[in-house]
């Protein structure tokens, strides 16, 4: 292994680590482990990310002023945020793909059935559970974890052909799902989270889905480019 691919694994551990951290966000309530966990990261004060650093203001901002409530008052604004009421599909900001793909904001549409196939093809039939339909913002992002520890696993075996096509396959993920519809998704939970926290939440994943975009077309259009000077040596 090269010292660029090791520098290439350190940047993809970074990369998993976020997609872990947004993961648990979205996935179910704060308790009292994950307060715990977030009370001892530290966050960085500057990205060169706008998105991701008002972000990372609002949630250490949050947590620093938090009183014994916290817990309680984050449960409440994750069911306001991310449940809602159930009246109707525009109540709240609804963590599926179809609800933004979809005309109607349907559930268990063309967005769910197109996300199951990529898993499948994957060799996934199911993620960590069922509770929710295979769209949902956080199994997404775990997918995306995923095909990061895999792209980890090519590398230390020294397979760099496997290791551009799992890098291909979260460009591609990202472009065709995650990128098409969370910023509307975005722009929800600052409409609808009550809390700084939820709001920094939404800032941070918004920030980073768009630079992990760039991170890599950058990086792929950099493996195309060798590719292509070796060909012509």
């Amino acid at each position: 292994m090269t010292a660029q691919e090791t520098t290439l694994i350190d940047v993809l551990k970074g990369r998993r680590a976020t997609y872990q951290l947004l993961t648990r966000f979205f996935r179910t309530e704060v308790d009292e482990a994950f307060l715990t966990t977030l009370r001892e990261t530290r966050f960085p004060a500057h990205t060169g990310e706008v998105s991701m650093d008002r972000g990372h203001r609002l949630v250490v901002s949050y947590l620093s002023h938090a009183d014994a409530d916290v817990l309680t008052e984050l449960a409440r604004d994750f069911s306001g945020t991310f449940i809602g009421s159930g009246n109707d599909a525009y109540s709240a900001a609804y963590p599926f793909e179809s609800v933004y793909t979809n005309p109607k904001r349907l559930t268990m549409s063309d967005a769910r059935d197109e996300v199951l196939m990529l898993y499948r093809a994957a060799g996934l039939e199911k993620l960590e559970s069922e509770k929710e339909s295979e769209d949902h913002l956080s199994y997404e992002l775990e997918f995306m974890t995923i095909l990061i520890d895999r792209t980890i696993e090519a590398l230390q075996k020294d397979d760099e052909e496997l290791a551009v096509s799992y890098l291909l396959q979260q460009r591609n993920f990202l472009e065709d799902h995650l990128l098409r519809w969370y910023p509307m998704m975005a722009e929800d939970i600052a409409k609808f989270a009550r809390t700084a926290f939820y709001r920094g939440v939404g800032l941070i994943t918004l920030g980073f889905l768009e630079s992990d975009g760039e991170f890599l077309r950058d990086l792929l259009a950099d493996v195309e480019d060798e590719s292509e000077k070796e060909g012509e040596e």
